[in-house]
């Protein structure tokens, strides 16, 4: 009933920039909440940053001041812009709303 497709995954040294796009598709309503999780091997998932409409934001402790969400309910696209990324931000990035999840898109930080 709902798609959603990652991307703008990569790799890339620390201190340098992403933003991850997530295009959803099928039933979706620009109130609902979506959230970018994140899942590095060996641990466990955890929550990056989630939007609830357009105002409403909340991030990771660890990500505050680096990462943005963003959405643009015309194009039914949610964003996380990524910036001074550090080595521990390595991992799978999937976006969820509605109980749906995408494939996700692989992020790489390393020198």
């Amino acid at each position: 009933q709902v798609q959603l497709v990652e991307s703008g995954g990569g790799l890339v040294q620390p201190g340098e920039s992403l933003r991850l796009s997530c295009v959803a598709s099928g039933r979706t309503f620009s109130g609902n909440s979506m959230a970018w999780h994140r899942q590095a091997p060996g641990k466990q998932r955890e929550l990056v940053a989630s939007i609830t409409g357009n105002l409403i934001t909340n991030y990771a402790a660890s990500v505050k001041g680096r990462f943005t969400i963003s959405r643009d309910n015309t194009k039914n696209t949610l964003y996380l812009q990524m910036n001074d990324l550090k080595s521990v931000d390595t991992g799978v990035y999937q976006c969820d709303t509605m109980g749906y999840w995408g494939q996700g898109t692989q992020v790489t930080v390393s020198s």
